[in-house]
């Protein structure tokens, strides 16, 4: 549903793709409580390449397949003290990615860490939300189905 011609209505959960890093239909926690967004990962390494600092990570891009495990590598754009929703403080790598939503397509900053406690590996925080979002809580994939 789009509202005011700028700002679409999405659920409490939502389906997304992050093409640069080729994974597709992630269910996201949409979370207006959280700042950045963020991706569950493991095994992050930090190396060098063409004078930048790059990172590797691992992700199971299907929650219903843990067998399953592939790896990607994204320029790191920063490192950022992250207040948890446990409520201590951690470093996190913060990438610049695209994400898609129903046909909608943006760059977003993204942190990684270990979200292996939650029950799903992307969170949508403030910032990836900003100026074309709006979320109603009691619903779910308002703008995409999960089939």
């Amino acid at each position: 549903m789009q509202i005011d011609n700028k700002k679409h209505l999405v659920g409490a959960l939502e389906l997304c793709d992050l093409p640069d890093l080729s994974l597709t239909g992630l269910e996201a926690r949409v979370d207006t409580g959280a700042t950045t967004s963020s991706l569950h990962v493991d095994n992050i390494k930090e190396f060098q390449r063409d004078n930048k600092t790059w990172i590797s990570f691992d992700i199971h891009p299907d929650t219903h397949d843990v067998n399953k495990l592939v790896q990607r590598e994204a320029i790191a754009k920063s490192q950022r003290k992250v207040k948890s929703s446990n409520g201590t403080y951690e470093h996190r790598y913060v990438i610049e990615t695209n994400i898609l939503i129903a046909g909608m397509q943006w760059k977003i900053q993204l942190t990684l860490t270990d979200r292996s406690s939650m029950k799903y590996l992307m969170l949508l925080g403030r910032e990836t939300m900003a100026g074309r979002l709006i979320v109603d809580p009691e619903h779910e994939f308002l703008l995409t189905k999960n089939d």
